[in-house]
């Protein structure tokens, strides 16, 4: 469960939605609107990509309705919804979600708090089911609260860790001092200790009803039918009368400094704006602001070329009542941070001075409408889009905003930035890197202990809900692409879709720069791919990103490259993705500014605890010399010229080692005629490179733990080398033992016991990663110092009873079905279906390899599974690397 920051907010204003009304766009984008008599809001989208619904649950509270001294009683109320109600336990939602797919998840917000499911289209009515019941009422027991205490307590504790959200909540206090905005929607451990069942099942009572909510579904289905299934389910939930809301009072902001530290290997500068509220008729104009700030052909991001920042960008998000708005610069470990905010200062200023530069004004309204177009290309991120719309920015459709947008005028701009980007009312804040300690190694910790309890009895589900988990089938897959070869080797993949008025072209080559690095020259790849930035032979940088500019697309080059631009404009993209892929300028003025960006970067990033921390799980696993403990360094960046860039970039940038993906609304055959006009020159030049990692041994075990004095939490991997490859079958079982152990909260063994049962922990995963040559098994989690070797144990118990016990019939069935259903829901947008063929494709694996996994699910027995983690699992062999105080 998540919940946003306030930054990224806004809150509702209420407009009423009128009986039904419907409406169909040339997508065949149906929308449904209708309010029921009790108040509830329904908001249906036809959207037929792929057989997959999401349903979005907007309760209209958050944190600014917390009472006084309880600022996380909104998000405590949020992960309760988990933990029962009088019709549905804990144990039947789990077991109800998992066998659905395991895609849901819930996050509070300031304003809003959002419950999510997607979920295949067949299992809709069991989606609005849990939703319904969950209205009705919850169980917010003591008992029941006092164990998931532990959790929320863990989740604050990970964020308290991060110094960023340390930051933020200071800038939130700054900036919306005396509101309730000055405080997010995460909460404290010492409200959270006072809290009581009792005090959230009153907030539950006034808040949780239907006409403070707004219902959003989008996917595959019919709208008139799903509408009779919501009256069905949702028509008799009573009205309630509301609590009053609660008042702002901004004050003036006074100009100040905050000075910081960060565990980044790089520093930040910062300066922060109050900004126009979401229901400002100056909103739209600040959007475009924003834009406009970070283009790269600005003023603000030529201090990146000019060699004065690592990164630069703006950005602006609306509240209710007002907005937030912030200019970001990045500087390398050990430069002057006060004379890059005076840099930033100096542009912010003469932009103010000069006014902005029309045309960018005009990329900007051309990028808001692209986004728009692109918006359809995902069930769930459509879902979230009218979500944000209704119950965050108070709007009838996501339209509303577009159709403001489009009437900003460069006048508004100006006005706007003139009247918002006030120096005498920012807030100015630098965060230095800090560096960490040494990896140290340690002895194990209570490997012996026990603390999970026995694997509780299978519960029985309400008769809405036993088709989820009683039906195995192998799905249907509405992915057929249109696979070809060019002379020069490129592999085309080619899936023609019509949802939306757009094409995304993704590229990749096979490469492995450990491998194919010279000795010395550890880096170069980092520094080149960074190059590609700087345009191609016929359009330098500035223009380059204006021919993207004037059609509204969004592009990048390097190893793996990639385009999204309006179908209308489809040819123009692929050959400015082509140019600069092909024909990259690679100046060697920019070069020696890269060069010297990236050693100092290197420089920082060799010292930060992130860093640090997954370097030692590397050295833990792989032999002391292995290629894949290359390291580059500054010595190293410092020592490359630009014959070493052309060489590497010949030698590895190869047609018969790419494969391309195009997905949207095009013709295959003018696609394969595009592609070939435009990457058809592309020659290879001697054999294939060999870009596959040798085998590893068996690693042994050990404990490490890398300091991090940010960090109040330990963050902790435990992991092993594994024999088992790809071509094994096995790797199937250990697919569905990973579903039993991991992947569906509270219905799978890791979540109940370090999380349900225990409270230990906030999040842990599981994951096998089965490779060509090299496998690894992982789990991580974060907890308390203390608890690190609790929380050990539990995993070793749970993981020692796949090994001697057959999992039961309801865990696999659930496992299988979780994995069925995954397949369905990996399609539910254009980006993983492209990813997804891009990825096969790189790793040799057959395009339709989820449906051949499928078979093998389902044909798999309990035993199977287990001999499969009793011959490849060694608890034994286990490495421990944490990071943060020193576990106990």
């Amino acid at each position: 469960m998540r919940k946003k920051f306030g930054i990224f907010l806004a809150f509702l204003l209420v407009l009423p939605l009128t009986a039904k009304v419907m409406a169909t766009n040339s997508n065949n984008e149906t929308v449904l609107r209708h309010t029921l008599k009790n108040g509830l809001r329904v908001v249906i989208i036809r959207n037929p990509l792929a057989p997959v619904v999401t349903t979005e649950m907007n309760y209209l509270v958050g944190s600014d309705e917390a009472p006084d001294g309880f600022p996380g009683m909104a998000h405590a109320q949020e992960h309760m919804m988990f933990r029962g109600c009088p019709e549905l336990s804990a144990d039947q939602l789990a077991d109800i979600t998992a066998a659905m797919g395991g895609d849901f998840d819930a996050d509070t917000q300031q304003m809003v708090t959002q419950y999510y499911f997607t979920v295949p289209a067949e299992d809709l009515d069991i989606a609005l089911h849990i939703e319904a019941i969950r209205m009705r009422g919850v169980l917010d027991s003591q008992e029941l609260w006092s164990k998931e205490r532990g959790a929320i307590e863990q989740e604050v504790a990970s964020d308290l860790s991060n110094p960023q959200y340390v930051f933020y909540k200071k800038l939130l206090a700054e900036m919306f001092k005396g509101t309730p905005y000055a405080h997010d929607a995460l909460g404290t451990r010492p409200s959270f200790d006072k809290t009581t069942g009792a005090m959230l099942q009153r907030f539950h009572n006034d808040w949780y009803v239907p006409n403070n909510a707004i219902l959003v579904i989008v996917g595959r289905i019919d709208p008139e039918k799903t509408l009779s299934e919501v009256e069905k389910l949702y028509g008799d939930i009573p009205s309630k009368a509301l609590p009053s809301r609660p008042e702002f009072h901004f004050q003036p902001i006074k100009a100040d400094t905050l000075h910081l530290t960060t565990d980044l290997p790089y520093g930040l500068d910062i300066i922060s704006y109050r900004m126009p509220s979401t229901d400002s008729p100056d909103y739209a104009a600040a959007q475009v602001l924003s834009d406009v700030l970070s283009n790269h052909r600005g003023k603000l991001y030529s201090l990146v070329p000019e060699g004065k920042a690592l990164y630069t960008g703006f950005s602006m998000n609306g509240l209710r009542y007002a907005g937030i708005g912030f200019s970001l610069a990045v500087f390398p470990k050990g430069a002057n941070a006060e004379n890059l905010l005076s840099e930033v200062s100096a542009v912010l200023n003469a932009e103010l001075k000069n006014g902005v530069d029309s045309d960018l004004v005009a990329a900007a309204k051309r990028d808001e409408i692209a986004s728009f177009e692109f918006q359809k290309n995902s069930v769930s991120g459509l879902a979230s889009v009218w979500s944000q719309a209704l119950a965050v920015e108070g709007r009838q459709s996501p339209s509303e905003d577009l159709d403001a947008i489009k009437k900003v005028t460069v006048d508004d701009v100006n006005r706007v930035a003139k009247e918002y980007l006030n120096p005498n009312h920012a807030i100015f804040v630098i965060l230095t890197p800090q560096s960490s300690g040494k990896p140290i190694s340690q002895k194990g910790f209570g490997g012996k202990e026990s603390f999970a309890p026995k694997n509780p009895k299978g519960v029985k589900l309400p008769a809405w809900a036993e088709k989820a988990i009683g039906r195995l089938s192998i799905p249907p897959s509405f992915v057929n692409p249109v696979v070809d070869s060019l002379p020069n080797g490129i592999k085309l993949i080619i899936q023609p879709e019509q949802i939306s008025n757009t094409v995304s072209i993704y590229g990749s080559i096979k490469s492995n720069s450990d491998l194919q690095t010279p000795k010395g020259k550890e880096g170069v790849d980092d520094v080149l791919n960074q190059l590609f930035e700087y345009g191609s032979t016929t359009l330098n940088r500035v223009a380059f990103q204006k021919a993207l500019d004037d059609i509204g697309a969004n592009e990048s080059a390097g190893s793996s490259f990639s385009i999204d631009v309006l179908a209308d404009h489809f040819d123009k993209g692929i050959q400015l993705l082509a140019d600069n892929e092909l024909h990259p300028a690679l100046p060697s003025q920019a070069f020696a500014i890269v060069q010297q960006q990236t050693a100092a970067t290197v420089a920082g990033q060799l010292q930060s605890p992130d860093y640090l921390f997954g370097r030692a799980i590397h050295k833990a696993l792989l032999p002391k010399e292995d290629p894949a403990l290359r390291e580059e360094t500054p010595k190293s960046v410092m020592s490359l010229n630009m014959n070493d860039i052309a060489d590497y970039y010949r030698n590895v940038f190869r047609p018969d080692m790419t494969t391309i993906v195009i997905i949207g609304n095009v013709n295959p055959a003018k696609a394969k005629e595009a592609v070939e006009k435009y990457f058809g020159e592309w020659k290879a030049i001697g054999p294939k490179p060999q870009v596959d990692f040798s085998p590893v041994p068996l690693n042994k075990s050990t404990v490490m733990n890398v300091p991090d004095a940010s960090r109040v939490q330990d963050k902790v991997v435990l992991a092993e080398n594994l024999a088992i490859t790809r071509s094994n079958p096995d790797r199937y079982a250990l697919d569905v033992a990973n579903h039993v152990l991991g992947g569906a909260f509270y219905a799978t063994r890791l979540y109940r016991d370090l999380r349900e049962n225990a409270g230990l922990v906030y999040y842990v995963g599981s994951s096998f990663d089965i490779g060509k040559h090299r496998s690894e098994y992982e789990v991580n989690f974060a907890c308390d110092p203390p608890n690190v070797s609790k929380a050990k144990a539990i995993v070793t118990k749970d993981l020692k009873q796949m090994q001697q016990q057959n999992v039961t019939p309801k865990e696999l069935l659930q496992a299988k079905s979780l994995l069925l259903r995954e397949i369905t829901l990996s399609e539910s947008s254009e980006n993983a279906i492209a990813r997804g063929l891009l990825n096969r494709s790189m790793k040799d694996l057959p395009l339709n390899e989820p449906i051949i996994a499928a078979q093998h699910y389902v044909s798999l027995s309990a035993d199977q599974v287990r001999r499969a983690c009793a011959k490849w699992i060694n608890t034994e062999h286990l490495i421990q690397v944490s990071e943060g105080p020193t576990p106990q």
